[in-house]
This record gives structure tokens, C-alpha cells and sequence, in this order.
């Protein structure tokens, strides 16, 4: 993330007599009356109204040629003193404070923190992007999408009516498998929760966020289509008489806006509760595949070619709601010189070409009632399957490896007191219901003793 600054405004010029005339005007040494024969620029005397040699008498009225004079000399001036903020740091505050006098510009109503290298030294330790995401556990939350509902090989104990459907083929357990983190995967999320629930469970044993703990460094997290009702949109779209009924799947705009507002707030709400648990963690929070082609070969069942770039235009805005919601948090992360990060990974193009109209989709696409029970919007339907999670999970990995447009840091004290056993401990969170085992009673441990 880069911070942004805005250009200072161009000056007026400087008005001559009601001919249009400048006293002052811009141009090429050849125009400028002031230019003397060698094309050198006047001396500053000659500026300020002196008896500089070569002074041409413009036909203005002398005081008005000496006050615009004056006015070119001060914006030279002014020039020389920005020159001076930018390579004497020496000097910076106090010529902050005589260009806020000067100009009445708005200036900073507190000092920003001060940087050195020592205190940066001190507390902070500058880490790559794959270390900073490697030396503690892996916690992945989030919804339906993140834990690979649609993509088969399904943990047993998760594969039931209201169940998370925990799938072997998710992009968390690719992830966990293809990088070597120092501590474990700890794999929470579940399909058909929403961002609201995070919240409304913390404190509880369900909880998702409360998996999350001091030393874990990397999370992932995929939320916000639940608490977008983007499933019964599309069966609001899908399960309709398509003549009868053209625009029944665009008159939902309005809701679906409302809801967007809605979740911005929630999603800052989640993102801090992680920060709270995990300051020092990198935090990647995933958007949503776009489920249909750019351009739609054609109707897709009862779906229009116009109702399909709707509903991909949805995916879009909706995606860049949570990219905007993430950079905020992130820029006061950065600003306010703390460590970790949360960071957007883009997953809108992570399925092109395979969409769920594709001969070979990598997306699962609507489940066919028996005879006469028509079109059912089933809770796998348009969701990723294996070949679409090993492509979202690519988006990931290559996240992890370039990281965010900045430094990264973890904290000293963070790093210094990790160690194997504390990791091992914390897996599942201080409120898991099942509890870990302790690492002193394993077998190995138990062979060593008297």
C-alpha cells in the first residue's frame, strides 16, 4: 500500500493592466521583454523593480510593474523554501510552521511519529514477505468458499445437513501443505457463515475468530457472500419464468447496495477482532471468482446474457468494497508503524475461462431437480470445485510470496519467545471445545521420563 498525496494547486498568474498584458508572463527566452541578449534570466534586482541593465519600460505604470515584480520575486522565494523542507531535515519542522503561515494551508494537528533506525531496531524486526507469514501458525476462516464446499473429499465430521463441509481440496490445505510454517494449519471455516456471525460467537466455543492467538502469522479469510444473500439472489434469478419475469433479477440492486453498505462496517469489525488476537500476523482477506463468462456466449438456463453481467458486475462491486474496507485497515496498520499487515487477495479473474457455462467448469454448476420438480439452487451450486480451489489457492500462494506493496514487520518480543511447544499449544484457540493435547504427555516424551 502506498500512501497518496495531492499536487499543491497552481498559482494565479500575476494580472497586467486591463489590455491583457502580463507584467509577468511565462514564456520562451525569445518572449520574455525581461530576457537579456544572451538569454540569460534578469538579475534578482531587476525583478524586484531595480536598475537592472536592459530593463525595457513595458508602458505599465511603474508601481504596478514593481508590486508584480515583487510577486515573482516571493514565489521564488517560496520555491527555494520547499527546495529546503526536502534536503535540510534539520530544518523541516520550522519551515512546515512558515509554510502553513505563509500559504494558510491546512498543516497536521498532531506530529507523526518519530522514525529512526534505532527505535526501529529495537522492537520491530524487517521480515519478507514469506517469512513474516511462516514463522507461527496458519489460521483459515471464512465462509463456504474458503472451506471448499463444492470440492469434495469432505472432512467426515464436517460433511452433514448445517455442517461446514471442511473439503480435503480447499485452498487452506493446499496452502498448508505446499509452504513450511513453523507451526500448523488450524482450518475453521465454514460453509454458510456470515461475517455477522464472526461477531455475534466470539466469546463462544463456535467461534471462528477466537481461533486466532498471538502466534499465529498467517491468516486467511473469505467472507461477506453470505452476509451479501448472494445465493438467494441467484435463485431469486434463476427459479423465475425468464419472459414473464425479465427484470426480476436487476430489481434486487437496491437491497443488494444496501446490504454492501451494511457489511463494509462489519468487515472492519472482524478485521480488528483478528488484529486484536494476532497483531503481528499477516492477514489476507480473499474476494469472490467471477462465476460467469466476460462476454456470455448465451443464456445459461433461465439466465440472460444481461442477467449474467449483472451478476458478475455484483461479484465486482462487491469485491471492491472489501479491497477498499482492507486498505483502510491496512493504511492505519502501516501509519501507525505497527506490525503484521492485512492485505486483499484478487480472486475475480481466478476462474477465467472455466466459469460455470464452460464445457470444462471449475465451478459446479445448478442441480437438476428430478422430473418436474424444475431448477434447484442447491448449497454446492456455483462453488469452486477442486480444480477452481487449487486456482484460488494459486492466488494465494503468489500473495504470500510478493506480499503488499510495503515493508513488512513482526514484533522482536513476538519472535524471540515462539517456540514449538507454545505453537502446538495454542492451535484451536483458548475457547476450543475438543482442546489440544499436551506436548509434554506425547509418546516421545513419555519415553524419555524415569
Amino acid at each position: 500500500m502506498s500512501a497518496r498525496g495531492d499536487d499543491p494547486g497552481t498559482p494565479e498568474p500575476v494580472s497586467g493592466d486591463s489590455s491583457g498584458d502580463s507584467a509577468a508572463g511565462v514564456g520562451g527566452p525569445g518572449d520574455d521583454p525581461r530576457t537579456v541578449a544572451d538569454g540569460s534570466p534578469p538579475e534578482l534586482p531587476e525583478l524586484l523593480g531595480g536598475p537592472g541593465e536592459g530593463s525595457p519600460d513595458s508602458g505599465a505604470p511603474r508601481g504596478r510593474r514593481r508590486g508584480a515584480r515583487v510577486a515573482v520575486a516571493l514565489s521564488l522565494l517560496l520555491v527555494l523554501t520547499l527546495v529546503v523542507t526536502l534536503t535540510v531535515p534539520a530544518t523541516r519542522e520550522g519551515l512546515m510552521r512558515l509554510w502553513c503561515d505563509a500559504t494558510g494551508g491546512v498543516c497536521p494537528g498532531e506530529e507523526l511519529p518519530p522514525i529512526t533506525e534505532d527505535e526501529e531496531s529495537d522492537w520491530r524486526v524487517r521480515m519478507e514477505p514469506e517469512e513474516a507469514a511462516l514463522w507461527g501458525n496458519y489460521v483459515a476462516l471464512g465462509d463456504s468458499y474458503s472451506s471448499g464446499d463444492g470440492a469434495g473429499d469432505y472432512d467426515p465430521d464436517t460433511a452433514e445437513p448445517g455442517g461446514c463441509w471442511r473439503s480435503e481440496n480447499a485452498y487452506p490445505r493446499v496452502i498448508g501443505e505446499e509452504f513450511d510454517f513453523a507451526g500448523s494449519l488450524a482450518f475453521y471455516a465454514c460453509s454458510s457463515h456470515k461475517g455477522k456471525d464472526m461477531l455475534s460467537q466470539v466469546g463462544t466455543p463456535e467461534s471462528q475468530i477466537e481461533r486466532v492467538t498471538e502466534n499465529t502469522s498467517l491468516v486467511t479469510i473469505g467472507i461477506g457472500g453470505n452476509d451479501l444473500g448472494f445465493t438467494p439472489v441467484l435463485r431469486t434469478c434463476i427459479v423465475r419464468m425468464p419472459l414473464l419475469e425479465s427484470s426480476v433479477c436487476v430489481e434486487q440492486e437496491e437491497d443488494l447496495e444496501s446490504r454492501m453498505d451494511a457489511f463494509e462496517e462489519t468487515l472492519a469489525e472482524v478485521l480488528g477482532e483478528i488484529r486484536d488476537r494476532a497483531p503481528d500476523a499477516r492477514v489476507l482477506v480473499l474476494g469472490y471468482p467471477r462465476l460467469f463468462p466476460e462476454e456470455p456466449p448465451g443464456m445459461y438456463y433461465t439466465l440472460t446474457v444481461s442477467d449474467q453481467v449483472w451478476l458478475n458486475s455484483v461479484a465486482e462491486r462487491f469485491n471492491e468494497r472489501i479491497r477498499d474496507g482492507v486498505y483502510a485497515v491496512d493504511g492505519d496498520v502501516y501509519g501507525g508503524r505497527r506490525t503484521g499487515s492485512v492485505e486483499y487477495v484478487n480472486t475475480f479473474s481466478a476462474l477465467n475461462g472455466y466459469e460455470v457455462s464452460a464445457e470444462e467448469s471449475w465451478l459446479n454448476g445448478i442441480v437438476l431437480g428430478q422430473l418436474g420438480e424444475g431448477l434447484r439452487v442447491d448449497r454446492a451450486s456455483f462453488h469452486p470445485t477442486a480444480m477452481g480451489q487449487m486456482s484460488i489457492a494459486e492466488r494465494v500462494r503468489l500473495q504470500i510470496l510478493e506480499g503488499p506493496e510495503r515493508t513488512m514487520y513482526v514484533s522482536r518480543e513476538t519472535l524471540d519467545d515462539v517456540d514449538p511447544d507454545q505453537l502446538m499449544s495454542e492451535l484451536g484457540g483458548p475457547l476450543d471445545p475438543v482442546g489440544v493435547p499436551d506436548p509434554s504427555e506425547s509418546p516421545a516424551n513419555e519415553a524419555d521420563a524415569p
